[in-house]
C-alpha cells in the first residue's frame, strides 16, 4: 500500500460533474485530486445539452471556445410530437427572452469527446487527474467525518486524505451510501430506456436540423438526436414492466419499439443501424429516476447521478450534474477560503440543488401529463391526477412549505395537475413547427412551470449579474462566481 497523500479536495469520477467541480475548486487555488475508474475516452449516454451548460458552466470552466470549436452539432431547441395535436411543435431557446442572443443555442455532443475535453481541461487547471483508479471506500476520523478515500491504482492500494470528498461517480457507484440515508426511486418515472445508433437518418428541415426530436407513441416515447450529418442517437422509453422482454432480445425489442413510433420510423426509413464499434451496441437503462435523502454529510458531497436523476425527456441530466458541481465548488471554496462557516455554505448547496431538482421534477411531471388524452397503459399511468402518494410525498418534501399528511398530498397533486393543464395550453398556443406560430412561443414561456425551469440556468448564463438570494435568507454568488457571498 502506498502512503497517505493529502489534498484539499478529492473528486470521484471524471464525467461532466466530476471534472467541473474539480476545475472550479482548482481555479480558487486549492489542491484537487480526481480519481476516475475508467480510461478516457469511454462511452456515456446523455448527448443533448442545454444552453446553461454550454454558455454558463463552460464559460466558468474556461473551456467555452474549445467546446464551440469541437464541431458538435448546433441545437436550437427541441421539436416535439407530444400533446393533443398530431403535428410536431418547437421549443426554441431563442424565443425565451432569458436566452436570446448569441447564447440561444446548445449542442448535441459525442460524450466521449465532450467528457475528454472537460477532463483534459481539469488537468490544465492543475487538477491531479488519475485514470483507472477506482475509489474503494471512505476514510473517517474518530468523530465519523469523512476525511478521504481508499483507492486502487492498477492493483496497488492507496489512501488519500482530504478536507472534502465529492462523489461524482454516477448512478452505479456505491460510495454515496457513506453519507447515510437512502436513494428513493420514483414510481411515476419508473421507465426503461433502450437505445442505439443509426447512420443515414433524415434531418428536420432548415434551421431545426440540429434539434432533438421527441415523439410520443402508444407505448411510450422516442428520442432522435442528430449527433452529426450521418450519426443519430435513437432511444425508446417504455414502462418498466417491459424490462424482461427488452432484456431477452434487446436488439429486436429496440427495433420493434422504434418501428411503432411513426415519425421516428419515417426518419429512419433509409438509415442503417450501427452494429460495430462503440456505437454498435443496443444498450438499456432502467429505474433511473431517483434522489438521495441528502446530498451532503460531514466532509462529503454528492453531485451528478450520484445524487439524483429525473428523466431523459428534456435533456436535463448533464445540466443537473454540472449545476450541482457548480454549487458544490462554490460551497467548498467558501469554506476552504474561510469566507463562510461550513454549515451555512453546505445549506446553500443542499437547498439550491434540491430546489433545481424539484423544479425539473415538476416540469417533467407536467410534460408527461400533457399527453393525458392518450388512453394506453403507459400514458394512463403517467397522469398527474393518478400520481401515487409516495411520489407526492417526495415532491412535497422537495418543494418545501407544504403541510404534511393528506392536506399536503392534495396540495401537491393540485399543483402538478395545474402545471400540466397550463403547459398543455401553452403548447396548443404555440402552433406546429415550420409555421409562423411555431416560432412564437410567448404563451408557452409565460407558463409558470416553464418560467421557473428556465430561471436558474439563465442566471448562470448571464454571469456576473448581481442577484438576490435564491433561498430565503440565503447567499448570492461571489464576484468571481466561484464562491458564495452574503447580502448587504
Amino acid at each position: 500500500m502506498t502512503g497517505d497523500e493529502r489534498f484539499d479536495v478529492v473528486v470521484l469520477g471524471g464525467g461532466p460533474a466530476g471534472s467541473s467541480v474539480a476545475t472550479l475548486v482548482a481555479r480558487r487555488g486549492h489542491s484537487v485530486l480526481l480519481l476516475e475508474k475508467e480510461r478516457f475516452p469511454r462511452y456515456r449516454i446523455g448527448e443533448s445539452l442545454l444552453p446553461a451548460t454550454v454558455h454558463g458552466l463552460c464559460r466558468l470552466l474556461e473551456v467555452e471556445d474549445e467546446v464551440a470549436g469541437a464541431g458538435f452539432q448546433v441545437k436550437r431547441g427541441g421539436t416535439f410530437r407530444w400533446g393533443a395535436g398530431k403535428e410536431p411543435w418547437n421549443f426554441l431557446f431563442a424565443v425565451s427572452p432569458r436566452l436570446a442572443g448569441p447564447s440561444s443555442h446548445a449542442y448535441q455532443v459525442d460524450r466521449m469527446e465532450f467528457d475528454r475535453i472537460l477532463l483534459r481541461n481539469a488537468a490544465r487547471h492543475g487538477v491531479d487527474v488519475r485514470e483507472e483508479c477506482p475509489a474503494t471506500g471512505v476514510l473517517r476520523d474518530e468523530d465519523g467525518r469523512v476525511r478521504g478515500v481508499r483507492y486502487a491504482d492498477r492493483g496497488v492500494a492507496g489512501t488519500v486524505r482530504a478536507r472534502y470528498v465529492v462523489d461524482a461517480s454516477g448512478s452505479t457507484g456505491r460510495l454515496w451510501t457513506a453519507i447515510g440515508g437512502s436513494r428513493h426511486y420514483s414510481d411515476f418515472f419508473r421507465n426503461i430506456a433502450v437505445f442505439g445508433y443509426f447512420h443515414g437518418g433524415k434531418r428536420l428541415p432548415g434551421p431545426d436540423r440540429g434539434n432533438i426530436l421527441c415523439a410520443a407513441f402508444d407505448e411510450g416515447w422516442c428520442w432522435y438526436i442528430p449527433l452529426s450529418d450521418e450519426l443519430t442517437s435513437v432511444g425508446a422509453v417504455v414502462d418498466h414492466s417491459r424490462a424482461s422482454a427488452v432484456q431477452a432480445d434487446r436488439v429486436q425489442a429496440f427495433l420493434d419499439l422504434v418501428g411503432r413510433c411513426d415519425i421516428v420510423s419515417d426518419h429512419l426509413a433509409d438509415a442503417t443501424r450501427v452494429t460495430e464499434g462503440v456505437h454498435g451496441q443496443v444498450r438499456v437503462r432502467k429505474d433511473y429516476s431517483y434522489a438521495t435523502d441528502r446530498f451532503h454529510a460531514d466532509g462529503m458531497l454528492l453531485v451528478g447521478d450520484a445524487a439524483c436523476f429525473v428523466d431523459p425527456v428534456f435533456s436535463t441530466g448533464v445540466h443537473l450534474a454540472t449545476y450541482g458541481a457548480l454549487l458544490a465548488a462554490r460551497s467548498i471554496n467558501s469554506v476552504l477560503s474561510g469566507d463562510l462557516p461550513e454549515a451555512i455554505a453546505m445549506a446553500e448547496f443542499e437547498g439550491r440543488y434540491r430546489r433545481e431538482y424539484s423544479v425539473f421534477h415538476e416540469f417533467l411531471t407536467a410534460f408527461y401529463d400533457v399527453q393525458q388524452h392518450e388512453d394506453t397503459y403507459f400514458w394512463q399511468a403517467r397522469k398527474a391526477t393518478g400520481i401515487g402518494d409516495t411520489d407526492l410525498e417526495a415532491f412535497a418534501t422537495l418543494v418545501g412549505g407544504m403541510a404534511s399528511g393528506d392536506t399536503g398530498l392534495a396540495a401537491a397533486r393540485r399543483r402538478l395537475v395545474t402545471a400540466g393543464h397550463e403547459l398543455s395550453a401553452g403548447i396548443a398556443a404555440t402552433g406546429p413547427a415550420q409555421t409562423p406560430s411555431g416560432e412564437r412561443m410567448a404563451t408557452l414561456f409565460r407558463t409558470p412551470v416553464v418560467r421557473e425551469v428556465m430561471t436558474e440556468g439563465s442566471r448562470i448564463q448571464a454571469g456576473g449579474v448581481p442577484g438576490r438570494p435564491l433561498l430565503p435568507g440565503g447567499l448570492v454568488p461571489s464576484a468571481d462566481e466561484l464562491g458564495w457571498a452574503t447580502v448587504g
